[in-house]
């Protein structure tokens, strides 16, 4: 047997391994995808007869730090009752000590093809749903730490999912390092026993993460770590269509994506209001725009009364002369 069909059996076998016997609720079907942490199924959940998405640590080469970080996560999600937050079912053991949970299915777009398809005004729309999702977890004391296109899905109804919570921050929680041994329950533990994530440990999506993440620094982070995420994440939509960006929403983008937390947006918020001033044609608060800029705004936000008021001129002028002839 060479060595590439015997590795091949060996996966084939982990794969087996892998899939979780959840009992007699949940009728297991195909896996979805695989991460760092595991795989995600498609199941049927037989009581409430709809599909869901199960999530369950894989069997090899995790250690007790993953299996908290999995129960972390599903109680961080239920904790985020937001429609741009896909919700937890249910949640568990399983009986060889894997933790799992069962959450909403869902079927979407990833959010850099849609950058590519949709105009910017669509695209910016979206980007506001994403900030909405993102600010309402900050107000439960929730920071994301990964906002990419990667971690964002247009629903099948259209609805704008923020995913993807593994390394999520709770503010002001306390606990023990990642790396100290800790014991895993076997239930879903209080947040007060949650692990945290010790400085030197760098992580998120190198080209999104704030440069306090970068550094391996996670005692810094707070909601401008996000607000810098999503200001990445503008960046690279923007980019997407291969447009010009215009000047006051380079403005935006460069306020969020500050080096300093100090110089970027203090909040969600502020990044999403400014964002509406553009689309709404208001100044942008992040943006010096010169005398030109201003006129050409006042121009585009009034175009249909100024053409009147030049109609009206016109016709009164006409009038004018008609009467001197």
């Amino acid at each position: 047997m060479t060595g590439q069909a015997a590795g091949g059996q060996v996966q084939r076998l982990l794969e087996v391994m892998e899939r979780p016997e959840l009992g007699e609720r949940y009728l297991l079907h195909e896996r979805l995808g695989r991460g760092g942490m595991g795989a995600v199924y498609r199941a049927t959940d037989t009581v409430l007869q709809r599909d869901v998405a199960v999530k369950v640590l894989g069997v090899s080469g995790n250690p007790l730090s993953a299996m908290e970080r999995l129960q972390r996560e599903a109680r961080v999600l239920a904790r985020l009752e937001h429609p741009g937050i896909v919700a937890v079912h249910d949640a568990g053991v399983l009986d060889d000590g894997r933790p799992w949970y069962a959450m909403r299915l869902v079927r979407g777009t990833p959010w850099a093809a849609c950058a590519h398809t949709e105009g910017r005004g669509a695209l910016l729309r979206r980007f506001l749903q994403v900030c909405d999702a993102v600010a309402a977890a900050h107000a439960r004391g929730v920071v994301h730490r990964d906002l990419s296109p990667a971690n964002v899905l247009i629903g099948e109804f259209g609805d704008v999912l923020v995913v993807d919570w593994g390394i999520a921050k709770v503010l002001g929680e306390s606990g023990t390092p990642e790396s100290a041994g800790t014991t895993a329950s076997s239930t879903l533990t209080s947040p007060s026993t949650q692990s945290v994530t010790q400085d030197g440990m760098v992580v998120g999506t190198p080209g999104f993460m704030a440069p306090e993440q970068a550094r391996g620094m996670p005692h810094l982070t707070d909601v401008r770590t996000d607000v810098f995420g999503l200001g990445a994440l503008l960046r690279a939509s923007l980019a997407a269509d291969g447009a010009r960006t215009p000047a006051a929403l380079q403005s935006i983008v460069e306020r969020a994506t500050a080096d300093d937390p100090d110089a970027r947006y203090p909040a969600v918020d502020a990044l999403a209001a400014d964002v509406r001033h553009w689309l709404d044609g208001e100044r942008v608060l992040a943006h010096a725009e010169s005398l030109w800029e201003r006129s050409a705004r006042g121009y585009q936000r009034h175009r249909a009364l100024i053409w009147l008021l030049v109609a009206y001129a016109a016709v009164r002028v006409a009038l004018l002369f008609w009467k001197r002839i």
